[in-house]
């Protein structure tokens, strides 16, 4: 039982993103609506200070004081307007979202073992999940979207925070910083948390722009609203850019050129795709991937890199072993051999038997083999063939 344990602590590391990608979303929503309060009770509050201020001065009349609380309570019905429409459209669904992810979370702790066939059901969500994530990451956006209605797994995929991604991507690569700065004025104070220079870097690229173009006027009035602010962190940057009002696109010297240089356009692509990601404990790799990689480092011995591999072994087959490539070698503090005849491991139930030339299988294999042909057993490797009784048992210590 023991080794059918459900690890339920190991399969929630890659679960963060899962659960915080929604909650994310709904703080959205609650900051939208303590904006609206704010900005609306605020005015309230404002005219009702005025309003007893005139009363206490005996000033004005009832008419003015009746339009005046008319003018507050339609204030406070337009805000309770919009914060139920924030929540209708909005709140509830988003929440309705978390509740149903948490409760496929909570699933985990019901499974009593792996070889249980809810958790085969839950594997098989999770691996769906999975698919999606890296079709979405890798632009496949219609696949995604048809993968998770055929499964039905939509509450529990992130589409439309990657389909919001994309959009700003695909508006820097046609060299438009519009998207990604309203994406930082949205989450300001979240990239001001992780230290980000994202704004900064497009506030630049902007700048540069009207640089490129010779719009000299525009640039020195952009950088003055726009990048003076950064001067405390960035000056040396924005000293260097403030000389592109001198300097033409076409110079060859190389920090200006740099600056010019189109490929400024990949690198803040790159850098909003990682802040993206990071406000929302996205991994930069997709889950898909990381699981393989953990999949194949546990797996992973020299011996799938000699001239006979195990058909049994996933390390072994060609097209996998391209990825086995770029992970660690296993570490077993005790070696688990498995029979090259059945997959099966050998252990005292299972004794290994070794041929005269050395090769070594499980007893259950030979036997088998042994009762298919007459006593005989034949060396897969080395076709060597002898009685069942001429095998060795092998100890391992």
């Amino acid at each position: 039982m023991s080794t059918t344990k459900v690890n339920v602590d190991g399969m929630l590391l890659f679960e963060q993103p899962f659960a915080r990608v929604p909650y994310e979303n709904y703080r959205k929503v609650f900051r939208a609506s303590q904006r609206n309060i704010e900005k609306e009770l605020g005015s309230v509050l404002s005219l009702s200070n005025d309003l007893q201020k005139r009363s206490m001065a005996n000033e004005g009349n009832v008419e003015e004081a009746v339009k005046a609380v008319d003018g507050m309570i339609g204030r406070v019905e337009n805000l309770k307007r919009k914060l139920s429409d924030l929540q209708e459209n909005n709140g509830k669904p988003t929440l309705d979202v978390i509740l149903e992810r948490l409760h496929h979370l909570a699933n985990l702790e019901t499974l009593p073992t792996t070889n249980c066939a809810d958790h085969s059901r839950w594997a098989d969500t999770r691996l769906d999940r999975w698919l999606v994530d890296w079709a979405l990451r890798g632009g496949r956006h219609q696949t995604a979207r048809t993968l998770a209605q055929e499964r039905g797994i939509e509450t529990l995929v992130d589409i439309d925070l990657f389909m919001d991604i994309h959009r700003i991507e695909s508006a820097l690569r046609r060299h438009s910083c519009a998207e990604a700065i309203a994406w930082c004025s949205e989450n300001k104070t979240a990239l001001r948390k992780i230290k980000s220079t994202l704004e900064f870097e497009l506030r630049l690229q902007e700048y540069i722009e009207l640089a490129r173009a010779r719009k000299t006027q525009e640039a020195i009035t952009y950088s003055r609203k726009y990048l003076i602010s950064w001067q405390e962190t960035h000056l040396s940057q924005i000293m260097q850019a403030s000389a592109l009002l001198a300097v033409l696109p076409s110079t060859n010297c190389g920090q200006y050129k740099r600056l010019y240089d189109n490929s400024r356009w990949i690198s803040l692509i790159q850098a909003f795709r990682l802040a993206a990601y990071t406000l929302n404990s996205l991994s930069t790799e997709p889950l898909l991937n990381l699981a393989l990689y953990a999949g194949l480092a546990a797996l992973k011995l020299p011996a799938c890199y000699d001239h006979n591999p195990n058909v049994n072994c996933p390390v072994c087959d060609p097209n996998i072993r391209v990825l086995a490539n770029e992970v660690p070698y296993s570490h077993h503090t005790n070696s688990t051999i498995v029979c090259r005849l059945s997959g099966k491991i050998m252990d005292e139930d299972n004794m290994p038997m070794a041929f005269p030339n050395g090769y070594v299988y499980s007893r259950e294999a030979l036997e088998e083999m042994a009762a298919k042909n007459d006593g005989k057993v034949t060396c897969p490797q080395s076709n060597h063939t002898c009685d069942f009784s001429a095998l060795k048992k092998v100890f391992v210590s």
